[in-house]
């Protein structure tokens, strides 16, 4: 990475959130001026300018909910995304286990509701896995296929909740992800964290937020991730507390920036693990799974709010979206609607929540951050949704036009590995809603990629995410091509910088010193 000091940017048009034709000057780490070509011309002077006709100059992205290390570990492991069937999974461990003989395989990515065969018991993974480890999250990361090589390293694994000879959820999933963890070295947890954070920079992200906790990662792999150069990482830590001086010590263990991102109230429509009020269409008398209570959330947030720390949930169905309204109107009686307002708290997902609870989360602060690309790959009257739902429930889903009108703060995000780091086709994914009328305007989602992850965050200044002067040097410079022009093609991101720093450069042309 190298500094820069004076730079001007011509020829650009400027996406801040509109777009327009301008230049902009950049001096440290700062934006120093921001204007039109002719105006730049009285600037040149000792200026490094660089002349870059037709390229497009947005403020950085910012991913509101990423876990690096598990998506870094798939640059080098088993990408089952495109997996087809039982077989074809099985086909593809053996084909692992026989290249690097017991060896860990880490995979992930498997979805089986369009499987033409039954998910494989643990007596067919083990013959595939021939002795070694392995651990293969679904897509959603709530439920897994693990080997019996790797539940001997899970102690308590076969008495948990969620324990299953196929797939784990719930805490059995907990307990093998992580011995699948642990199992991990630290040389190749290191790997893993830089060729996701090179990813991201190379996507035109300068900020990631980290949602790490005791079920997801360890304390050792956040503070090695926020130690690493490249993308800012702001970490967080999904355990829940009682009490202030719980919020403090934790908040003080762990290096978080707040006890929030993954403290999961329910787990996922996939896994059939997400909370919900009425059952299933496709799994008779179940709904989901409920790791907190009204109570328990509602003395996580009192605690947070007077310690000074943001709270946050993950939340996706609807019986846990109302477990969560109840909790904050707990805390909001228990400290003050100012109090929780004034914290800032967070909730990850709120995929299943009604326009009167919208208005609420707006009312007391709470920042949704949010994940476009669930409904483009799961949205639809033919998705994962509508099969799990129903179509009449699964039209609900993801109303971002509704939380935005009710004035709650959006923030955008990947959930990487559930899907990729790509900005771009989040924000073309909010824009282009599956259910009419449920979208974003380009404007907003552009917004919410950028400001609303630095709100989401705890910075309300109202220069981040910004292209004006006196706002941090964080942008990213892109050829032009496919933005919001209604291309399915992604625009190359030529350059990524955060606070002047440069994150990320493919820029063939170079600066001419005036």
């Amino acid at each position: 990475m190298s500094r820069v000091t004076r730079t001007l940017l011509l020829g650009v048009r400027l996406f801040d959130p509109a777009s327009a034709a301008g230049a902009v000057e950049i001096e440290g780490e700062r934006i120093s001026w921001v204007g039109d070509a002719a105006a730049a011309r009285e600037r040149l002077p000792g200026s490094a300018v660089l002349e870059l006709p037709g390229a497009v100059v947005t403020p950085a992205f910012v991913d509101a909910h990423v876990h690096a290390t598990a998506a870094g570990l798939l640059a080098d492991g088993l990408d089952l995304t495109g997996c087809g069937s039982a077989r074809a999974l099985l086909d593809a461990v053996a084909a692992r286990v026989a290249a690097r003989p017991g060896a860990l395989v880490w995979g992930h990515g498997w979805q089986d509701q369009t499987w033409p065969d039954e998910l494989p018991p643990r007596s067919e993974l083990d013959r595939a896995a021939d002795g070694a480890p392995v651990y293969l999250s679904r897509i959603d990361v709530h439920s897994a296929l693990v080997s019996s090589a790797l539940l001997d390293r899970a102690p308590g694994v076969t008495d948990a909740a969620g324990w299953s000879r196929t797939a784990l959820t719930g805490d059995a999933h907990h307990r093998a992800r992580r011995a699948a963890l642990a199992a991990v070295d630290s040389t190749t947890r290191d790997a893993a964290q830089a060729a996701f954070l090179a990813d991201a920079a190379a996507r035109g992200v300068a900020v990631v937020h980290e949602c790490a906790g005791p079920d997801i990662s360890s304390v050792a792999d956040l503070a090695a991730l926020r130690a690493r150069p490249g993308p800012e990482v702001v970490g967080y830590w999904g355990e829940a507390v009682r009490t202030a001086e719980e919020a403090g010590e934790l908040v003080a263990a762990t290096g978080a920036r707040g006890l929030a991102g993954d403290l999961f109230v329910d787990g996922s429509l996939g896994s059939h693990t997400a909370a919900l009020r009425e059952p299933y269409s496709d799994a008779a008398g179940c709904t989901g799974n409920r790791y907190l209570d009204a109570a328990e959330i509602g003395a996580h947030v009192a605690a947070c709010t007077v310690a000074g720390t943001q709270a946050g949930f993950h939340v996706i169905g609807d019986a846990a979206a109302d477990a969560l309204l109840a909790g904050l109107d707990a805390a909001a009686a228990a400290t003050s609607p100012a109090a929780v307002r004034a914290a800032g708290h967070r909730v990850e997902h709120l995929e299943m929540v009604d326009p009167a609870q919208a208005r609420r989360l707006a009312e007391l602060g709470v920042v949704a951050s949010v994940q476009p690309l669930f409904d483009a790959y799961w949205g639809g009257p033919e998705g994962m949704y509508a099969m799990r739902l129903g179509r009449a429930r699964a039209q609900g889903m993801n109303p971002f036009a509704d939380l935005a009108q009710a004035g709650v703060v959006l923030a955008l995000g990947s959930d990487a590995p559930v899907t990729p780091v790509d900005p771009w086709a989040a924000v073309r994914a909010a824009v282009e809603h599956r259910t009419p009328a449920s979208g974003l305007t380009p404007a907003q989602a552009l917004a919410a990629h950028t400001v609303g992850g630095y709100r989401a965050a705890g910075d309300r200044s109202p220069l981040a995410g910004r292209l004006r002067p006196g706002a941090p040097a964080s942008y990213a410079i892109w050829d032009g091509t496919g933005t919001l022009d209604g291309s399915a093609a992604n625009p190359r991101c030529l350059r990524t910088v955060h606070r002047g720093t440069v994150l990320h450069d493919a820029l063939s042309s170079r600066p001419t010193v005036h």
